[in-house]
C-alpha cells in the first residue's frame, strides 16, 4: 500500500485537475451495504421487482416499502474517514470534482461541494408528474404531491430510466479535460458511468483505481490497490504537503 500510496501522491501533486469517481465500496466503511457482492442488496432482492420504473408503476407499495426502509438506513450513518478527507482536499484545491455512483449524500454530508450524482439522490423525493422535490423524509407520510396530486418517489435513477443529462455531459466533460482520474470503490460494471475512467485515460489523464475487487480496467491503470479506501487516502494525505492548492 505505502509504494501506491506515494505514486498516487507523487501525482495528485503534479496534477492540475484531480477529478475522483466513487462506487458503492465508497460508502460500505460508513456501514451501508454495496449492491453486487454475496451480502449485497441485490444478493437479497430483484432490482425489477423493487427498485425499477415497472415497480413504480404496477407494484407501488413494496417499492414504497423498499425504500422507506433505505431511506431510513441513511439517518443511521455518518460520512467515513474518506468521505472527510475527499472534502478536505476540495479546500486545498486537491480535487476539483467529485463523480458518484452513490445516492447516500455523503459526500455532501462531509463538505464536499462539486459532487455529480449520477444515480441522483435519496435525500430527496420528487413527484413523477410535475417534479416537485420535498425533503426525503416526507416519504413516510406522503406519497401524494401537494401541489398536483402526482405520486411522489426517491430522486434516484430507477432500473428502466435514463442517467440525468446534465450530471452524466459535465462528467464525461470533467473526464476528457483532466490530468488525474482517481476510482474509489467501484467494481466499474454498469454502463454507462464505467465508460468515464476510460475516456479520462484516452485523453491522457492518470488512472488510479482503488477496489476490493478487480475490474476490467486494472491493467490500464497507473496504479491500483486493493485496500481500505479511508486508510489509503490517509495515507496519501500524509505524504501532500499541507499548503497545495
Amino acid at each position: 500500500m505505502r509504494e501506491i500510496a506515494e505514486k498516487l501522491a507523487r501525482a495528485m501533486e503534479a496534477s492540475k485537475q484531480t477529478v475522483v469517481f466513487t462506487g458503492a465500496g465508497m460508502s460500505t466503511e460508513s456501514g451501508l451495504p454495496d449492491f453486487r457482492s454475496s451480502n449485497g442488496l441485490w444478493g437479497k432482492y430483484r432490482p425489477e421487482d423493487l427498485a425499477s420504473v415497472d415497480a413504480l408503476n404496477r407494484n407501488f407499495e413494496n417499492f414504497a416499502a423498499f425504500y422507506r426502509q433505505r431511506i431510513a438506513t441513511l439517518g443511521e450513518v455518518r460520512p467515513n474517514k474518506g468521505h472527510l478527507i475527499l472534502a478536505e482536499w476540495e479546500k486545498r484545491g486537491l480535487v476539483s470534482a467529485i463523480i458518484t455512483q452513490n445516492v447516500d449524500g455523503l459526500h455532501h454530508a462531509a463538505g464536499s461541494r462539486v459532487v455529480h450524482e449520477l444515480h441522483g439522490t435519496l435525500r430527496e423525493v420528487r413527484c413523477q408528474k410535475c417534479g416537485r422535490l420535498r425533503p426525503a423524509s416526507t416519504f413516510a407520510d406522503e406519497t401524494a404531491c401537494e401541489q398536483c396530486g402526482g405520486r411522489m418517489r426517491p430522486a434516484v435513477v430507477l432500473f428502466g430510466e435514463m442517467l440525468p443529462e446534465e450530471a452524466l455531459s459535465e462528467s464525461a466533460r470533467l473526464a476528457s479535460s483532466c490530468s488525474l482520474f482517481l476510482v474509489l470503490g467501484s467494481s466499474l460494471t454498469v454502463s454507462p458511468a464505467n465508460m468515464l475512467p476510460e475516456q479520462a485515460k484516452r485523453h491522457g489523464a492518470a488512472l488510479y483505481i482503488i477496489n476490493n475487487t478487480p475490474t476490467h480496467l486494472d491493467d490500464r491503470a497507473d496504479g491500483v490497490a486493493k485496500a481500505s479506501i479511508g486508510e489509503m487516502l490517509a495515507a496519501v494525505d500524509n505524504l501532500l504537503p499541507a499548503n497545495v492548492s
